[in-house]
């Protein structure tokens, strides 16, 4: 068997590039902490600090005392720090011009993204009042208030629009208004924007007509914006346009172009032998995968042996997209400018053509497949004792799902692989432990999967569990994200990291509250464990899923950058990601690095920016064909079963309604004020909650509920509920149902 020249701790360099200078270690520490001096100073919590209150603030090792006083000192050169009495503290400057792309949000504000990152490494926050008119994907300029740090970052207003990030929109015919004329909504402009079609040639546009628009002319909130007709999509009551229809809206790519599939044809069905004369052959390990029911595109294998020592011998095995996804190729434009897979009910847009992603690069098994081992040991407590990486030929030997390996563990369905899976489980749980040991949280979030048809008709609802099978494929994913993360920063190479900044104090005081809402017991500054606790025991309750949302949306984004901060969720120094380079540009790109491309910063940065932000339209897209799916779903029911009831539960409280959870779809809606029961309801302030007047019925955070549906909206994507009420006939006035009955119907609902 032919052995590359690979050893523990090195990468086979026989493929590397001429190198370039590169940062030092010290340089590239002083530009993280740069970056993450900047955002704590700048946060509007923050108070004047000594240098070991500021080390203990960003948790610090002592070593990089030094580090920091560097930072510090080039902060206060710039003007931007002041030292005062020993103590640091953020200067004040005027506000400050910067151009950068503006990407909204469906409520109305937005984030843009500045064109310099190093000089304004966050996203700038846009209040909705102070976006200018601006539209997603609008290249803008910004005036920073400094005065004004919200805790979604730095806040600013947008004071001219330098170009428009597009020239058509898609929307559906909303009415025709009493003069004739065609009135569309478009989501990307919000339902308060009239948006007025001139229909061309196509004179029989109807309510409820899909269609693509030609911007003739962009309004204001003040006046209309104009259309032109351009393309037809479908109807929005046919369900198999729902995907057509999202990708136009989000601008994703749907068609590969010839030279991209010529190009990925011409590798052939098979694995060339001259291709794997040049790698280590592990096709006798004994391997396999694990995955989705629906997946087709096999990122990643796995091996695990135990020696006699009782040490792990862990293998991750990633598919070599790189040997067929060379740098300039028309598979790697076009993989560049899709930058990732998205997942829709039933369907994939993928990143590679199908030649690739379902077949020559994943590892199918009984065949031939060019990988990437990462090849591990770990002491019998899950320590990393070294690591291998090499460029393999694997063959898997079986192809597991989720479901299939939890009957394997389970002793409910034979194996020859249940020894290797239960030593897997073993081995999964030290990794968890060491996780926790150093801070990371494990937020067991179920994932509500809608089931549709052939032709994209939702059918039913699917719970997801995060079990024991979903948990190892993780850990293993996880520590080899690490050990290629940490390898490479040693290696003093550029990397492609996946960072993950801490919370907002504010959003960390607003979870506590939320937390106490729902009736669960937490201190004013909750450890990791403390949360860990808390998202425990709610996962028992109606609470959980909510909870560990709640907790997610106030955490940042994770994104992709040069600049290693860290990842908080993970409690890790160094992370990538390297394991998914079949769906993800920026696995592919790290691949390229580990055996030997040069990748300059301004060329990483772009990349990365451009990684992280095509992540977020996706998530968009995908969410947004999912919620329409269950508004399906929900009016296919209501037709069999017009007062079917739901259970549901108060999320949050506001002066004008509430926020509710209908646990079945996993899917949040708001009841209007106006719509709560025959009395008039006024809003407590200090306990958060709706309160009525004459009856003293109260709603709050954590209220279980009862509601029937009423109406459903597929154009603009909304429900409207109606409470289940049962007179209590010595208080007089219609209240809330029991929660005692509800309470029972929630722990069924859970066991389902």
């Amino acid at each position: 068997m032919f052995q590359p020249d690979s050893v523990h701790f090195k990468v086979n360099k026989s493929n590397y590039m001429p190198k370039r200078p590169k940062k030092s270690k010290e340089d590239k520490l002083i530009d993280s902490l740069l970056k993450v001096t900047r955002q704590l100073m700048m946060g509007r919590s923050f108070v004047p600090l000594s240098l070991q209150d500021l080390i203990d603030k960003l948790a610090l090792p002592s070593q990089h005392r030094d580090a920091l006083l560097k930072v510090l000192n080039i902060l206060i050169k710039k003007g931007e720090v002041v030292l005062k009495k020993n103590r640091y503290s953020w200067q004040k400057t005027k506000n400050e011009i910067v151009t950068g792309t503006i990407r909204m949000h469906h409520r109305g504000f937005g984030f843009v993204v500045p064109d310099d990152s190093i000089s304004y490494p966050e996203d700038i926050f846009i209040p909705k009042p102070l976006t200018h008119n601006s539209v997603d994907g609008d290249k803008v300029e910004v005036i920073i208030n400094n005065e004004s740090i919200s805790e979604k970052g730095p806040e600013g207003r947008v004071i001219n629009i330098v170009s428009r990030g597009r020239t058509h929109i898609a929307g559906i015919i909303k009415e025709v208004d009493r003069l004739g004329e065609l009135i569309a909504y478009v989501p990307m402009l919000g339902q308060s924007q009239r948006v007025v079609v001139h229909p061309g040639k196509r004179k029989s546009l109807k309510p409820g007509d899909r269609l693509v628009m030609e911007i003739i002319e962009w309004g204001t909130k003040d006046t209309e914006t104009l259309c032109r007709y351009s393309h037809y999509l479908g109807h929005i009551s046919d369900h198999r346009c729902d995907i057509k229809a999202s990708i136009e809206e989000y601008e994703l790519r749907s068609e590969f172009p010839k030279s991209a599939i010529d190009e990925a044809q011409s590798y052939g069905k098979t694995v060339q032998q001259r291709d794997i004369k040049a790698r280590e052959d592990l096709r006798d390990l004994e391997c396999f995968t694990i995955d989705p029911d629906t997946a087709k595109d096999f990122d990643d294998a796995l091996s695990l042996k135990k020696d006699r020592k009782g040490n792990f011998h862990l293998g991750v095995h990633i598919a070599d997209v790189t040997h067929y996804v060379r740098p300039g190729s028309p598979l790697d434009s076009e993989a560049r400018q899709r930058a990732n897979s998205t997942y829709f009910p039933g369907y994939c847009l993928p990143m590679l053509p199908k030649e690739l992603s379902n077949n020559l690069c994943s590892l199918k098994p009984n065949v031939n497949r060019l990988a990437v081992s990462v090849l591990m040991t770990l002491s019998k407590t899950g320590e990393l004792l070294d690591y291998r990486i090499t460029r393999s030929v694997i063959r898997s030997q079986k192809r597991y799902t989720y479901k299939e390996a939890m009957k394997i563990l389970q002793d409910k369905k034979a194996s020859p692989h249940s020894k290797t899976m239960k030593l897997m489980e073993k081995l999964c749980l030290l990794l968890k432990k060491k996780r926790f040991e150093r801070g990371s949280l494990e937020l067991a979030v179920p994932e509500l999967a809608v089931i549709v048809d052939e032709e994209g008709l939702p059918e039913s609802t699917e719970y997801i569990e995060y079990d024991i099978t979903h948990q190892l494929v993780e850990e293993f994913m996880l520590k080899a994200n690490e050990v290629i993360a940490k390898h490479l920063t040693d290696e003093q190479k550029e990397v492609a990291y996946r960072i993950h900044e801490p919370p907002p104090d504010d959003s960390f005081k607003d979870f506590v509250l939320l937390a106490r809402s729902f009736g669960f017991e937490l201190p004013d500054n909750p450890t990791q464990e403390e949360l860990q606790t808390l998202f425990d025991k709610s996962v028992e309750t109606p609470y959980g899923q909510h909870l560990a949302s709640a907790f997610i949306r106030r955490m940042r984004m994770a994104i992709y950058s040069p600049t290693n901060i860290g990842h908080y969720g993970l409690s890790l120094e160094h992370y990538c990601h390297f394991t998914s380079p079949i769906r993800r540009y920026a696995d592919l790109i790290v691949h390229r690095i580990l055996f030997g491309d040069v990748i300059g910063s301004e060329q990483l940065q772009s990349i990365t920016n451009h990684c992280s932000e095509q992540e977020r339209i996706s998530a968009k897209a995908e969410s947004s064909v999912k919620l329409l799916k269950k508004l399906r779903l929900l009016h296919a029911i209501q037709e069999d079963e017009p007062l079917k009831e739901y259970d549901a539960v108060i999320t949050n409280v506001k002066p004008w309604g509430m926020t509710i959870e209908i646990m079945a779809l996993m899917m949040e809606t708001f009841i209007h004020i106006s719509d709560i029961g025959d009395d008039y309801f006024e809003f407590n302030e200090r306990k958060m909650q709706l309160v009525g007047r004459h009856s003293g019925a109260n709603y709050r955070s954590g209220e279980e509920l009862t509601v029937t549906l009423r109406s459903v909206n597929f154009i603009t994507l909304e429900s409207k509920w109606d409470l289940i009420y049962e007179e209590i006939p010595e208080e007089g006035y219609h209240t809330k149902k029991r929660r005692s009955k509800r309470r029972k119907k929630s722990k069924k609902h859970k066991k389902r």
